[in-house]
């Protein structure tokens, strides 16, 4: 039993064992996130690969080393190594991201699969704003106002759908004029829902009831006073919001605070580091409330913010669901590693 193969999936095979499945997707992360709650996992902190300072992210870009080990049911480690470069749909055509899950198992530590990463990352971060909107946005709510005309607001919105059943109308705005016309017939047609691009963030934001920013921006595209009373907010890229967004709001609800202040790059880790954010400004941890230790939205007039800085846990768990799926229908390819171990 000396020879150690593991399996490989490309894009084709993560997509054909369940990697589109939204639905699937914001259950396991509801899982995830419990586990998250109760301390059962390892979470290193991102290290990251820049060409330049923080802000170089936005132009020249970055790859991430994300490596994690969730507990419970889910029981697995891996890594996911993802590199984003602002400008690949602009001067290649392809994709902004693009990433390898690498899972181990967890007695042995020998690795198990090495995947396509891409779609799994974009998946589970719509969906990581699906799982947080579920319990923090109005259940009425039915405009939803969207920043950033890439694949980020894509699949939050897959996510938004599913959770906010009443969501019938969407805004979208782009830098680009030309990405937001192409956004709102693509996914419009995709997920059946009227998108309608608009010139400015004020017109995406003003009269919605979620709002979302998945950009590059260097600079803070939203301001305080566009948003309206009950408004659920999820801030998914960088420096977004002026610093007033957050004052304003009447909970603060974060993916994991800790990682938040370690990668220093968005709002509320810029404000905790001028001293102007403590720990005790912290509502909760999604965490905690999706198990319940801390309630949601009390009414429909709170403004809630909600800040993901994106968890290696939620990448290794989505990357271990579609494992499975593969070894039960026999998809990917087996590639050896050794036949028998040079050394032991």
């Amino acid at each position: 039993m000396s020879k150690l193969e593991f399996l490989y999936l490309s894009q084709k095979d993560v997509i054909a064992s369940g990697g589109l499945d939204m639905g699937k997707i914001i259950k396991k992360l509801e899982e995830v996130f419990s586990i998250h709650s109760n301390g059962d996992f390892v979470l290193p902190p991102k290290v990251s690969v820049r060409w330049g300072d923080a802000h170089s992210e936005e132009t020249r870009g970055r790859i991430n080393a994300m490596p994690g080990y969730v507990g419970g049911p889910v029981n697995s480690a891996g890594i996911k190594w993802i590199g984003g470069a602002p400008q690949n749909p602009f001067k290649y055509g392809m994709p902004r991201a693009s990433a390898l899950i690498v899972l181990n198992d967890p007695e042995t530590l020998f690795p198990i699969a090495v995947m396509d990463g891409t779609v799994i990352s974009a998946m589970r971060t719509g969906a990581v704003t699906g799982v947080a909107a579920k319990r923090l946005a109005r259940p009425e709510s039915s405009i939803a106002g969207l920043i950033g005309a890439g694949t980020q607001n894509r699949t939050q919105l897959m996510a938004l759908k599913i959770v906010l059943p009443q969501l019938k109308e969407v805004t979208i705005f782009d830098l680009k004029q030309e990405r937001s016309a192409k956004f709102a017939l693509d996914v419009g047609k995709e997920l059946g829902i009227d998108i309608k691009p608009v010139k400015s963030s004020r017109e995406a934001v003003e009269g919605a009831d979620v709002v979302v920013t998945a950009t590059t921006a260097k600079e803070p595209v939203v301001k305080a006073d566009w948003f309206n009373p009950g408004c659920y907010y999820s801030h998914v890229g960088s420096y977004e919001a002026e610093y007033a967004v957050i004052e304003k709001a009447n909970k603060i609800v974060v993916d994991d605070w800790h990682q938040i202040k370690h990668r220093g790059v968005q709002t509320l880790a810029i404000m905790h580091a001028e001293g102007l954010i403590g720990d005790d400004d912290i509502y909760a941890e999604l965490g905690d409330i999706v198990t319940g230790k801390k309630l949601g939205r009390e009414n429909g007039k709170e403004f809630i913010y909600f800040n993901s800085v994106g968890l290696a846990l939620e990448d290794v768990a989505v990357a271990k669901m579609i494992y499975d799926a593969a070894v039960s229908e026999n998809r990917g390819v087996r590639l050896e590693l050794w036949e028998k171990p040079h050394w032991v």
